[in-house]
């Protein structure tokens, strides 16, 4: 599909907020007090970003690659398979999304905010917390390291999964060899599309249950973000919103700890995606 960059960006803005309107929401229903789904497990919210990923992927992966994740869209420029040029403006529409998907998750429990009691059960339905932070200064250090070991694993397993079923699909060997019998790219691409446009779905399919596998696996620890905008963007929100909103116990953001769901899944994608190119390509 042929689209301009404009549609992109927006694609990008809608899939992040689907995203953290699934994701999130999941958690909320999980997390806060009196909802019908309050404490019904760890894996309801495994199912809510493994669709939170697979839905928007089913959606847009055509439109524009359904990176919703700044991590992805640096790693995959800094390996030459996307243009810089584009970089900012897709990292500021998934920020945007994230955001906004977030406060849709904020306007539909509302009303659960104000009844929750515990400043972490709150604040872990907008962005990831360590396990290990009990509120002291002594337990920073040890969240820190837990943490960035967590997020930048967990990201290394997920972008090497994306990059490689999203490029490794079957039938995608068949757009390599129109290619070289002497097809221009493009036109390959089209040709191969009647028999290659099914397997590529089916990797968006299997990029989803990688995401809910990586949630039960890796999640104990921080969430996972395994997602720069996922975090960053509801953690902003989260500071910005009063108590009002979020009830009397909103407690504080912990942005002593937000570096970490940003730097180490960017270093993972970075490592993941040139690791895939130095192999496969």
């Amino acid at each position: 599909m042929d689209v301009a960059w404009t549609v992109k960006y927006i694609t990008e803005f809608l899939g992040t907020a689907i995203l953290l309107i699934l994701g999130n929401g999941a958690v909320a229903n999980v997390e806060l007090k009196g909802t019908k789904g309050h404490a019904s497990g760890w894996l309801t919210i495994a199912i809510g970003y493994g669709m939170g990923v697979m839905i928007p992927a089913l959606m847009f992966g055509n439109v524009s690659g359904n990176h919703i994740n700044p991590a992805f869209t640096l790693g995959l420029a800094v390996s030459g398979y996307f243009p810089w040029e584009h970089v900012a403006p897709y990292i500021l529409a998934q920020l945007l999304g994230a955001m906004a998907g977030q406060a849709v998750v904020v306007a539909t429990h509302r009303p659960y905010y104000l009844q929750t009691e515990n400043p972490n059960a709150i604040l872990g339905s907008f962005s990831t917390i360590s396990a290990i932070d009990s509120g002291s200064q002594e337990t920073r250090q040890a969240a820190w390291i837990n943490g960035f070991i967590n997020e930048f694993f967990g990201s290394f397993v997920l972008f090497s999964g994306a990059i490689a079923m999203t490029k490794n699909y079957f039938g995608a060997e068949l757009i390599t060899r129109l290619t070289e019998l002497g097809y221009d790219s493009t036109v390959a691409t089209e040709q191969a599309g009647l028999y290659t446009n099914g397997s590529l779905a089916v990797a968006h399919i299997a990029l989803g249950f990688l995401v809910m596998a990586l949630v039960t696996s890796l999640g104990g620890p921080t969430g996972p973000g395994l997602n720069p905008a996922r975090d960053l963007g509801p953690r902003i929100l989260h500071a910005l919103l009063p108590v009002s909103v979020l009830g009397k116990h909103k407690g504080d953001s912990k942005w002593w700890y937000a570096w970490v769901p940003v730097v180490a899944p960017i270093l993972a994608s970075i490592t993941a995606i040139a690791l895939y190119k130095w192999l496969y390509t």
